[in-house]
C-alpha cells in the first residue's frame, strides 16, 4: 500500500497548477485549509468510509464547509477526490500545497523548538539569520519544548540544527559509548 505521502503528492501538484495558473493560489490554500480541517473532524472520518453513505452525501460535508471559498475549479478537485475515494487525502494535499506555494514564493518553513520562550528580538534576529543562510523569506514558527534543558533545534526543509543541550548530551553519550 501506498503512504499518505505519495498518493497526495499528484493531487497537490494538479491543485497547485491549477491554482497558479489562474491566479487562485491564494484562495486555494484558504479553501483547501478548510477541508482539510474537516476531513479530520469526528465523524467525518468515519463517514467516508462508512458504505450507506453516496459520494455525493460526503462530497456534500466538504461543500458546505468551504462554502463560498471554494470557486467552481476547487469545487470540481473535490468531486474528484471524492470520485476516486481521496477525500481522506486533504490534510495532506494540503501540506504538500502549501509546501509549492512556499516554494514558488521563495518561502521557507521553519521550525524552532527552543527550550524557553523566545522574546521578539531574538525570534528577529534568528529570522534574519534564517533568510541569509537560506536565501528565501522565512515563514517561522516557534514552540517550547522544555525536555531541551537549553537551547533550540531548528527544522528547515529536511535539514535539522540540534543546538540543544539534549541533542550534546547524547552526542557526548555515544562518544563515551564508542
Amino acid at each position: 500500500m501506498l503512504n499518505l505521502t505519495t498518493l497526495a503528492r499528484p493531487y497537490a501538484r494538479a491543485a497547485f497548477q491549477a491554482a497558479h495558473a489562474h491566479d487562485e493560489v491564494s484562495d486555494w490554500s484558504q479553501s483547501l485549509v478548510v477541508a482539510a480541517q474537516v476531513a479530520t473532524e469526528d465523524p467525518v472520518p468515519s463517514l467516508l468510509e462508512d458504505p450507506r453513505l453516496t459520494r455525493e452525501q460526503v462530497l456534500d460535508v466538504f461543500r458546505a464547509a468551504v462554502g463560498d471559498g471554494g470557486n467552481e475549479r476547487f469545487q470540481r478537485f473535490l468531486d474528484t477526490l471524492s470520485q476516486y475515494r481521496r477525500l481522506a487525502l486533504l490534510p495532506e494535499i494540503y501540506a504538500q500545497f502549501e509546501a509549492l506555494r512556499r516554494e514558488s514564493e521563495e518561502r521557507v518553513h521553519v521550525l524552532v523548538s527552543s527550550a524557553y520562550e523566545m522574546s521578539e528580538e531574538e525570534t528577529q534576529q534568528l529570522s534574519k539569520r534564517l533568510r541569509q543562510r537560506f536565501q528565501r523569506e522565512i515563514d517561522l514558527e516557534v514552540e517550547v519544548d522544555a525536555s531541551l534543558i537549553g537551547g533550540a533545534i531548528i527544522r528547515a526543509r529536511d535539514q535539522v540544527i540540534d543546538g540543544s543541550v539534549r541533542g550534546q548530551l547524547k552526542r557526548l553519550a555515544r562518544q563515551v559509548a564508542a
